[in-house]
Order: C-alpha cells, then structure tokens, then sequence
C-alpha cells in the first residue's frame, strides 16, 4: 500500500494516516531506509511546521519515531515548506520533513519529504519507506538511538538566503508593502525579508493561534489585502499560503495579480527573459498567446508542482507555475517559494523603474469558467462518442480564441468542465452546455 500521494501525505488530523500512531511509525520507517543509503554515519532529517495545532503533535511522534531509528534530528520550527528545502541542503542533511497541510483549513495537516538536494523525495525513496511501514517497529540496539537538536538560527538563515535572491545593488526603499501572511508558517520571517530589504511594511494576519491558519486570509483569500491595499495607499500587497509556497499580489489600484500574472512578469519584463516557461493545464490562454508573442516558449504541464518540476527540468528551463500561485525559479531555489518570487517580480519592478500594475497593462486574462458536474457514479467523459463530439464540436468554435479542458476530479466523483475564451458570453454558454451534456450521458450510462 502507497501511503504517498502527489503532493506527500495529507488528511484531516486524528484520522488515518494523519495520526500520532502513524507518524510514529512514519519517522521510525523513514529512519530506517535513510539509515540502509547511508551506512558510514547517522542519517540527519531537518523537521519543521506550519503553525497548525497539530503540528506540535505530529512533530513530536516524527522526531520519536526518527530519534528511534537512529537518525539525528534537527528541529526547525514553524517555518515555510521552502526554507526546509533550503536548510535541508545547507545543514547537509539527508532528507527534510514538513508537517503542513498548505493551503487547507486548520483541522487537515500533512507530511511531505524532501531529498537531500532539497527536491522531492525520489520514487524509489517512497517505495521503500511503504514497505517498511508493513513491518513491526522494533528498535535493535538502544546504543544506535538518535538525538534531536534545535536550530537556533533557522529563521535567520532562511531570511538571508531569501534575501540573497534579490540584487545587491537594488533596494527597497521607496515602496510601501502589505504583506499577508495567512496566520501561518510565513508570519515572521516574511514581512521581515521585505522590511530589512528597505521596505515599509504593514503585516496582516501575522498573529497565528494554531486554529486561524489560512483563515479567510492569505493567497486563496486576498480580499482583505485588497482593501488594505487600497486603504493604506501601499504600493502593492502580497499574500502567502499557509506554508508559504503559494503567493498572489495586489496592485496599488487593489487588483489581484495571481500566479499567470506573475509568470508573465517574470517572462516577459524582466531584463532576461527565460528561454521558457512551464505552465499547467489550468494556465490562462492569454499567458500561452502573449509568451508566443514574446518569443518565450510555454509547455503546459498537468496540475502540481511535481509536474511543473519536472517539465521544467526536461526542458532545461527555470520558470513555471501555476495559476494559484505556485511559481518555481530553479535558478533561486530547489522549490515552489513565494518569498523568493515576490522578489523576483520585485526585482523586475526596480530595474523597470515602474509600478506593479505597469507591468501588467495590455496583459489581459481570457474569461474563464469552471463548472463541477457532481454524479452517483463516476464515469469516464472520454469514453462516450456523443460526448467526445460535443467537446470536438467547442474546441472546433474556439479555435485560435480559447480552449476547453473536461477532467475528472480525483477524489470524488466530479467531471469539472472548464471553458476559456475572448468572449465572456460565449464562455459561460459553452461551460453550461457541456455540463449540461455531461449530466444527460451520465444519466443514461
């Protein structure tokens, strides 16, 4: 049994897989397969957190579970899942662990594990820990047990590498920042990277209880950075997630910037301009049609970040990302950073002399409507030849002006039919028509 999903381990806490028991069971298996691929010296694994409840929890049977099977731990605290990755390769460690749950409500977390390179744990890494995780944990030799550390400067340490993606001759000064931290793993060290960059900045929901984490706040809720935008007369907002590898921005009119934006920033304004760029699925049409005008290549890759990761690295480019927000520079950072890519869209403001919403103008997103077509059994949308021709027929009336993407939801059963065009009208009929379609064949099948 797989126990790894796309994205590590996730659920709501206190139910299977994420509960003490397991996670236990979890440092203790992973302990074991670091220790089998490095056998001259104690494994290390950096462990840190979002600021959710159940982190400390989760946190302490992980530290056991690892100190147990001979594996040193070095403690980081509540930090974003980028600066693990990051501290993970600048401690030497061989493998790092973060206990968050990203974007979701407070009552979900989860576990996911980096390499020692500070990417994602290879497949033949996960596949070894599942057939540990089959066996019973015995300890051999009480001798071989680990210890645990905390790191006292981790978020210094992270600060200063974020800090060092930003040109040393350029500076802040003149801007006046909201920065959105989510309640969550970002909330001090992010306004701190911006304000001893120069910058004036006004902190919103930077006081994390453990319950509050993404809290109609951060990267999926920006309309109150909106409105403190506009309120404070700030030059622009940045929002986190919860972990702090998700960011969308906010002009000074108060108009949000999200994670195509950003990748058309990056692509096209700034003085170097990437060979390339790796999309998703879900990416804008408009970001497709203005990078082909830019002379910029655009792969689309399906939706998460180990997608967008791994076509980037098949194509030997640095950029990509995703709608939502989650934007990889490789040439900065081993993973999706928020922090590090504000900063680069920071830096293309400064060496532009130009505000945020300057950068975007004549850039303009293709209406797009999703609509979530719920059914008593999932069928595959695909398989149906009358269905396949309506698709056929929508993409034929949109060509060259927008796209259809039907795909069925992997966790319930959902067809989620999107439909992007020039025309708002039309999109909206399109969007209607299909799912209304999809719902009479799944009555007759």
């Amino acid at each position: 049994m797989s126990y790894f999903g796309t994205d590590g381990i996730r659920g709501k806490f206190g139910q299977m897989p994420i509960t003490p028991e397991f996670a236990l069971k979890l440092g203790f298996a992973a302990g074991k397969v670091l220790k089998r691929n490095s056998p001259k010296n104690k494994p290390i694994v950096v462990l840190g957190k979002d600021t959710r409840l159940s982190g400390y929890i989760l946190e302490a049977a992980l530290q056991a579970g690892l100190n147990a099977a001979g594996v040193y731990v070095h403690l980081l605290g509540p930090l974003p899942t980028p600066a693990i990755a990051h501290l993970t390769r600048a401690l030497h460690a061989h493998a790092g662990i973060v206990i968050s749950a990203s974007h979701n409500p407070y009552f979900d977390n989860g576990i996911k594990f980096f390499s020692s390179e500070g990417k994602k744990l290879p497949d033949t890494l996960q596949d070894e820990i599942n057939q540990e995780l089959e066996k019973d944990l015995v300890i051999d030799d009480t001798a071989n047990l680990g210890k645990s550390v905390r790191v006292t400067d981790a978020n210094g340490r992270y600060i200063e590498f974020c800090k060092s993606t930003f040109p040393y001759h350029f500076n802040l000064h003149n801007l006046k920042i909201v920065v959105d931290c989510a309640n969550g793993a970002a909330y001090s060290v992010g306004p701190s990277v911006f304000r001893e960059l120069g910058a004036k900045v006004i902190s919103l929901f930077n006081e994390p209880d453990g319950l509050n984490i993404n809290e109609n706040c951060g990267s999926t809720h920006p309309e109150q950075l909106q409105k403190a935008v506009v309120e404070h007369q700030a030059d622009l907002g940045i929002a986190f997630d919860g972990d702090a590898d998700r960011v969308v921005m906010v002009d000074k009119n108060g108009d949000l910037i999200d994670g195509d934006h950003i990748l058309y920033i990056l692509a096209t304004q700034a003085n170097h301009k990437p060979k390339g760029v790796v999309g998703t699925v879900m990416s804008n049409m408009a970001l497709e049609l203005a990078l082909q005008k830019a002379d910029v290549g655009f792969v689309r890759a399906k939706v998460g970040d180990r997608y967008v990761l791994q076509a980037l690295e098949e194509n030997a480019w640095v950029t990509g990302g995703e709608p939502s927000g989650h934007i990889l520079t490789l040439d900065k950072s081993t993973t999706g950073d928020a922090i590090i890519a504000a900063l680069q869209v920071l830096t293309v403001m400064v060496e532009q002399g130009k505000a945020l919403h300057e950068l975007v103008e004549g850039f303009v997103l293709f209406p797009q409507v999703l609509v979530n077509v719920r059914l008593q059994q999932m069928i595959d949308p695909y398989s149906i030849p009358a269905l396949v021709a309506e698709f056929d027929k929508a993409e034929q009336q949109l060509k060259g002006r927008g796209r259809i993407l039907i795909r069925k939801s992997g966790t319930e059963p959902v067809i989620r039919v999107m439909v992007e065009g020039d025309q708002q009208e039309e999109v909206v009929s399109l969007a209607n028509h299909l799912a209304d379609a999809v719902r009479a064949q799944a009555q007759v099948a």
